[in-house]
């Protein structure tokens, strides 16, 4: 495994010994997502085009979900509910029609970060791999797109991403917080208004707005 360069120049972080265990794991039983893609965030958004950071918790566990995006599945595969919540407000927030797929890779294109805090997971066994070690990478982006000039969009959704918002210096970046998309706090999902939020932090700093449509 291997991050791409331009983020492995600003992460000073040791996955060695992961990557050991993770290949343990690989020849034992199904992992999530397969090796390839378990950088895809890093891959499809580099770091000096990255203007907003969603942050999710850990991949989708079932067979053929997770590709490395948080929040995102493959194309063909149906929307899991979280992501049907999140067009729903996307929907309600900017008028955004709803899509027949869950791929957010054009997201990723357009400068938004989908990086989970944890990057792959035990078939089956949702936050298996918690406590491995992604999270000191995950806290090692933070800190990198925090110490950046330019303005970043810091999106967390739930609790577990909230405890995140210490690492950000809020004087020179925006954080966007609210409940987590789940089914199980939709009510206070709902009405938040992320979307519109995060744009007009970017329009307020002088940055282009992102094009939620897919």
């Amino acid at each position: 495994m291997h991050l791409p360069s331009d983020w492995a120049q600003v992460l000073d972080v040791d996955l060695r010994q992961l990557s050991q265990r993770l290949a343990g794991e690989r020849a034992r039983t199904a992992v999530y997502p397969p090796e390839a893609e378990v950088f895809s965030a890093f891959q499809l958004t580099p770091f000096a085009d990255t203007r907003v950071l969603l942050l999710g918790q850990d991949p989708y566990h079932g067979p053929g979900q997770a590709h490395g995006l948080a929040f995102s599945v493959k194309p063909g595969v149906k929307p899991p509910p979280s992501l049907v919540n999140i067009y729903k407000e996307l929907e309600a927030d900017l008028g955004c029609a709803r899509p027949d797929h869950g791929c957010l890779i054009p997201w990723a294109q357009r400068g938004v970060m989908l990086l989970n805090t944890v990057l792959t997971v035990r078939g089956g066994e949702p936050n298996s791999h918690k406590g491995w070690g992604w999270e000191a990478l995950t806290d090692a982006v933070i800190r990198a797109l925090d110490r950046r000039d330019q303005h970043v969009v810091f999106v967390l959704w739930g609790n577990h991403a909230r405890k995140k918002a210490k690492l950000v210096d809020r004087a020179r970046h925006t954080v966007v917080e609210g409940a987590h998309p789940s089914p199980l706090s939709a009510k206070q999902w709902f009405g938040s208004r992320p979307f519109s939020k995060i744009n007009q932090a970017l329009l307020k700093n002088g940055q282009a707005a992102i094009d939620w449509r897919l």
